[in-house]
């Protein structure tokens, strides 16, 4: 989008064709608003890169729950199922982390109740799934709550410098307050261009994020129940039921007959 605006604003500025675009609004803002527009700039590049990279994070751990749900709870052990599982897979690691957590309640000289041992494990990794997904927000927070007031900076400074200019110059009319001043509220424009996107991608993101938690949360639930009643109680898989054979229609009438028929044969 910014790569767009600025080879529009390149392009006007050289061919002297739009003397009040972008192009002239930096030179004639000089090194602020320079500064200013290069800072909007990066952060949007970084606030998109965020975005997609999320996005296919996210997506990957959608995916994965769906194997899970397809096949996963149909294995014999934990270990059978994860061996199953994806090498990076989020739910992989929530089995492997119980599992291991099994194994390491056997060495506590300390008693523990086992519940709580395991339900502390697998909540912690469980976080620290939660936290990697989350990881990048908060730039996109800050983004979206601080691009429109860096952009109403650029705009403050180059409304400035255009009232020196005017004032210098005697001239008060309404062409020479219109250009400068117009040129000044395209800083701010370009705060609210980075910040609305930002504000949207954070929103959508987390609404994901909280999505994929649920997810997490109820495959961690049945994890432990699986583990403190050694496989008893495991979810019910969505299997398919076999279709029932359609009963057999038989002609009444014909069916009479041959009862008929029958007895007088007997008879």
């Amino acid at each position: 989008m910014f790569i767009t605006i600025l080879a529009a604003g390149g392009a006007a500025a050289g061919a002297e064709a739009n003397p009040y675009g972008l192009g002239a609004a930096l030179r004639e803002g000089g090194l602020i608003s320079q500064s200013v527009f290069t800072i909007l700039v990066l952060m949007s590049v970084v606030s998109f890169y965020i975005l997609f990279s999320k996005l296919f994070e996210q997506q990957k751990v959608i995916n994965q729950a769906k194997r899970v749900r397809e096949g996963f709870w149909q294995a014999n052990s934990l270990r059978e199922g994860s061996a199953k599982l994806d090498k990076n897979s989020a739910y992989k690691q929530l089995v492997d982390d119980g599992l291991a957590a099994q194994d390491q309640h056997g060495r506590l000289t300390d008693p523990v109740e086992a519940h709580d041992w395991l339900h502390g494990s697998l909540a912690r990794s469980e976080g620290a799934i939660n936290s990697k997904l989350a990881g990048g927000l908060a730039f996109l927070a800050t983004v979206g709550s601080t691009a429109p007031f860096i952009g109403l900076f650029g705009t403050v400074i180059g409304i400035y410098r255009a009232l020196i200019k005017i004032g210098s110059s005697g001239q008060a009319s309404i062409d020479a307050v219109a250009g400068p001043v117009g040129e000044a509220l395209i800083m701010t424009a370009l705060g609210l261009v980075v910040a609305v996107p930002a504000v949207l991608a954070y929103n959508w993101l987390q609404s994901r994020n909280k999505s994929i938690a649920k997810e997490l949360s109820a495959f961690s639930n049945d994890v432990l129940g699986f583990l403190a009643s050694n496989g008893a109680v495991r979810p019910t898989t969505n299997t398919a039921a076999a279709p029932k054979a359609a009963p057999v229609k038989t002609n009444t009438a014909t069916t009479t007959a041959g009862q008929a028929g029958g007895v007088q044969t007997r008879g």
